[in-house]
């Protein structure tokens, strides 16, 4: 499973990268305005300086809701650095556009999928991943997970290359319960990636083994 950072923060996709686990990095829109990056040529930068950082893809997300808008940016960002992915929306003119980049050898991110249906099409139009929203659907009292297994059933079926990039990852069981049912990736926060490194046995533990070394040193 490879696990990916979402955020625009450059100070958290260090220490991700750093601990040697990261396999790249996701942001979007709303991630980046957080981060107070706005204006095209200072978010172009800030996407290459995350590319610098990490070694895997980096999914950048087109702001254009239209076919051509969609197909302009996209081009653009692809040709930013070879660590690209193009980041489409689930709508009709972006599976058009995921086909086009699809047959142009650019790699794109379906997001917004919220319905197996959704993630099926963007399969079929050659999309490199889909991401599902599992924490907005856990929001409005739906099952995100469930939605994770179905899409990797359909996929499963009919051997789609499309990876299944379980997105809205709220807290650390989210990715736990999604390495067991088979997403290819994970992307969430810092903190829920950190959590897994935490149990109660582990520190009384480790705090036990010190202080018998301790004692066998006076």
């Amino acid at each position: 499973m490879k696990f990916f950072i979402d955020t625009a923060n450059l100070q958290q996709i260090k220490e991700a990268q750093d601990l040697g686990i990261l396999d790249g990095v996701t942001t979007n829109p709303s991630l980046m305005a957080k981060e107070g990056i706005s204006g095209y040529d200072n978010v172009m930068k800030h996407y290459k300086a995350i590319c610098e950082i990490v070694d895997g893809d980096v999914s950048a997300e087109v702001i254009a809701t239209d076919y051509d808008g969609m197909i302009k940016e996209g081009e653009a960002l692809a040709d930013l650095h070879e660590q690209i992915v193009v980041k489409v929306p689930m709508i009709k003119d972006g599976v058009k556009a995921i086909k086009y980049f699809s047959d142009k050898g650019i790699r794109t991110n379906c997001t917004l999928i919220f319905s197996s249906g959704q993630a099926l099409l963007a399969a079929k139009a050659g999309a490199t991943y889909v991401s599902p929203f599992i924490g907005r659907l856990d929001d409005i009292s739906t099952d995100g997970l469930r939605l994770i297994e179905d899409i990797r059933i359909i996929f499963d079926n009919y051997a789609y290359d499309t990876q299944i990039l379980a997105a809205s990852v709220r807290h650390t069981m989210h990715i736990i319960n999604c390495a067991e049912i088979g997403a290819n990736v994970m992307t969430g926060p810092l903190s829920a990636i950190l959590g897994l490194l935490k149990h109660p046995l582990t520190d009384s533990g480790l705090a036990q083994f010190l202080a018998d070394h301790a004692k066998s040193n006076k």
